[in-house]
């Protein structure tokens, strides 16, 4: 028997008149998953398009593994080094059971460190999966709607900006916050005007503070704590790294925020698909740049004043900021022109943040979720502007 035969034996059950019914949704997610809805449309003409909403998704999802598993490496790698400084050979945590076969704790071999990241890794992305998919799938039972193909991209933007040593239960406490709170509550995906991703991990921030901020949380090591460099900056210290080992990824932080060199690679493929807005991304790039160059030009006492634009694009959240999230088709500024405003604000959000806020020294995450919130606002602007524009013409 065939996959398609077998997935074609089980529609009865969950179409209307089955027992499972109320699971229709979930399974329509993963028929749709696997094939090409064998339908068409019969009423009127529509646009056609081979890079549709699940293409989009999916392209998003797979470009995002870019930075994800060079994250993993690096996590690896400041892991191992920490348990080589401390005199460790194993861990004797759950996790031991497997590493303990695969890799030998050695900091320099490539697949030791790739492993031992993606043993943190791929537990926290199955848990959120897990538990977002489940509210999505009830919460599209309820409304009688399919599942939206969005929470793949969800799922892993999510995972990417927490630390490794996220409680595994606190990662879900987060996504299902996000999904719940930041989307289904305003009628699921297209009717959110807060990134969902974003609003979850906000929660935890604020939720959880020890276990999301600190020294102690960056390097997957107990008792081993190492400050990242935004986080030395503040405080007036040496970064402890150059700009160019920033730049590859050899700092530690989230997932996601360590290799800006591999985040513009999955960067220039969301552009080359014509996914994401090149609009947006450079809107964030020039409001961060004049933003560090005001402040540059400012004498103060405050270390974080003289830090550049060129050091801001590489340490902390911003690329991945400025190349994943800000870009959110939904909760992002709809208009052409808006769109450059939307990523100057942004940009601007996130120096200020910063530079003046000695509490929270990243600060890309609050300047996206309030670009969010004024979104609507500026694309208000910039519609009204050309209908000022068009009357004053006639």
């Amino acid at each position: 028997m065939s996959l398609r035969t077998f997935m074609d034996s089980l529609a009865p059950h969950f179409e209307k008149g089955g027992k499972l019914t109320a699971l229709y949704p979930m399974y329509e997610a993963i028929d749709t998953a696997l094939y090409t809805p064998g339908y068409t449309t019969a009423g009127p003409s529509h646009v056609r398009d081979g890079l549709d909403l699940k293409r989009i998704m999916i392209s998003v999802w797979a470009l995002a593994f870019i930075p994800a598993l060079v994250g993993c490496y690096v996590t690896g790698l400041f892991a191992l080094e920490a348990m080589a400084e401390m005199g460790l050979t194993t861990i004797d945590d759950w996790r031991g059971i497997f590493l303990n076969v695969l890799i030998s704790y050695d900091a320099a071999s490539v697949w030791d460190c790739l492993v031992f990241g993606l043993a943190y890794f791929i537990p926290l992305y199955v848990v959120v999966f897990l538990t977002g998919i489940s509210f999505e799938i009830w919460f599209a039972s309820k409304r009688g709607h399919e599942v939206n193909e969005g929470f793949f991209v969800t799922s892993i933007l999510f995972v990417l900006t927490l630390p490794a040593t996220t409680p595994l239960w606190i990662a879900a406490v987060g996504i299902a916050f996000g999904v719940v709170i930041g989307k289904e509550v305003f009628g699921g995906t297209g009717k959110n005007f807060l990134n969902p991703a974003l609003t979850g991990r906000a929660f935890l921030y604020f939720a959880y503070p020890a276990q999301m901020s600190g020294d102690a949380v960056w390097v997957a090591v107990d008792g081993y704590t190492r400050a990242t460099a935004l986080g030395q900056a503040a405080l007036g210290e040496d970064y402890g790294v150059s700009w160019m080992e920033a730049f590859i990824g050899t700092v530690p932080g989230s997932f996601a925020e360590t290799s800006t060199l591999a985040i513009l690679v999955a960067g220039a493929g969301l552009l080359l698909m014509r996914i994401a807005s090149w609009r947006i991304m450079l809107g964030c790039l020039l409001g961060m740049m004049g933003a560090s160059l005001l402040f540059n030009s400012i004498d103060s006492t405050n270390p974080m004043f003289d830090m550049t634009w060129q050091w801001h694009l590489v340490l902390g959240g911003f690329a991945f900021g400025a190349v994943f999230m800000a870009t959110d088709p939904v909760s992002a500024a709809m208009t052409q022109r808006g769109r450059l405003v939307y990523g100057i604000l942004i940009g601007v959000m996130c120096v200020l943040i910063r530079v003046v806020n000695p509490a929270f020294p990243e600060g890309m995450m609050l300047a996206i979720l309030f670009g969010n919130l004024f979104a609507p606002l500026i694309d208000n602007w910039v519609v009204q502007a050309n209908i000022k524009r068009r009357l004053a013409r006639g």
